[in-house]
């Protein structure tokens, strides 16, 4: 397993590291299955997970603190996020942050996520959903200060909407935020457009989410692709999005061939950019966790592959589907 020092933190963090909503939030999850899965992810080198109190009201963050009690010997690193206060995903354009995130309700929701991790420090605490129009605000600042001082929370990052990477740069240059999550992948590339430099500038933490684009990037998909009643995968690959994604999925394969599994160039793409410090694939499987931590090896794509799969980036802009 690969190390990267996470931004600016003293923090040596795994390549690959472990996204936690599927245990909770997904259909056929199983707490059996995921003990084991999270374990061998541990012994092959993971020290990243991430979570939210989102994920099953809680029950991904228990899920994180069993492991952590069982290997309190390693330094594992975690990571989860308060959820805004109204259900909605992402927050409307014209929304207050006083309706979002008012400071009784990041106080309340670092209380929840310190009781289930049953820990008395969170490494990592992201705001699950963000609006820049609030970055002027002081409010969610002085939460900020405040918690960190009380050591309730080490540091901050923000989890960046769906398809809006650029929307938390006015929140960066706060200085207060020293972590950002984004959905990167072969699909979705816009990132690298202003969102990748200025946290290379800036020496700020990136967590790349949704490697797989919530599935369709493992080669599993089909067009009678269907999940049970409450998975999100139900709404994120209704009639709109789909039919397209298995063609672009298709284009994918044939280029590829037989020279590795599709999945694993999806990991392997993120792996090569140098600007991202850890990538959360949800791991459910012992032998996808396997799979997925082999692909830390120092092994990058060539600079050829990198070319080619510029042409399968696929700018998107969010719907009511896709959050």
């Amino acid at each position: 397993m690969i190390y990267k020092k996470f931004g600016k933190l003293d923090w040596e963090i795994s390549q690959v590291g472990y996204g936690m909503w599927g245990m909770a939030g997904w259909s056929k999850s199983n707490d059996i299955t995921s003990h084991k899965s999270l374990d061998k992810a541990v012994e092959l080198g993971c020290n990243f997970f991430d979570t939210a109190w989102g994920y099953g009201e809680g029950k991904s963050e228990r899920i994180l603190s069993n492991l952590l009690k069982r290997h309190k010997s390693k330094r594992l690193y975690t990571a989860t996020k308060i959820p805004p206060k109204i259900d909605q995903w992402p927050p409307n354009k014209s929304s207050l942050l006083k309706d979002i995130y008012p400071s009784d309700h990041i106080i309340s929701y670092t209380e929840k996520s310190l009781k289930n991790l049953d820990i008395e420090t969170i490494d990592l605490l992201q705001f699950h959903v963000w609006e820049d129009s609030w970055a002027d605000n002081d409010e969610w600042k002085e939460m900020i200060v405040k918690l960190k001082k009380e050591g309730k929370v080490s540091t901050f990052g923000i989890s960046v909407n769906r398809w809006e990477p650029s929307n938390c740069i006015k929140a960066l240059e706060s200085g207060l935020i020293d972590a950002v999550q984004v959905i990167y992948n072969i699909f979705d590339q816009s990132p690298e457009d202003e969102l990748f430099p200025y946290c290379k500038k800036n020496n700020i933490g990136v967590i790349a989410r949704v490697p797989f684009d919530e599935g369709s990037l493992t080669g599993k998909l089909s067009i009678h692709s269907k999940w049970e009643q409450g998975d999100f995968r139900n709404t994120y690959f209704g009639s709109e999005n789909l039919p397209p994604t298995i063609e672009r999925i298709s284009k994918l394969k044939k280029m590829l061939g037989k020279e590795m599994p599709i999945a694993e160039l999806a990991l392997r793409f993120i792996a090569s950019n140098p600007i991202v410090n850890t990538m959360i694939p949800g791991m459910r499987q012992l032998q996808n966790v396997k799979a997925n931590m082999a692909i830390s090896n120092g092994i990058g794509l060539s600079k050829q592959w990198m070319s080619n799969l510029k042409d399968h980036r696929w700018d998107r802009v969010p719907t009511n589907w896709s959050c």
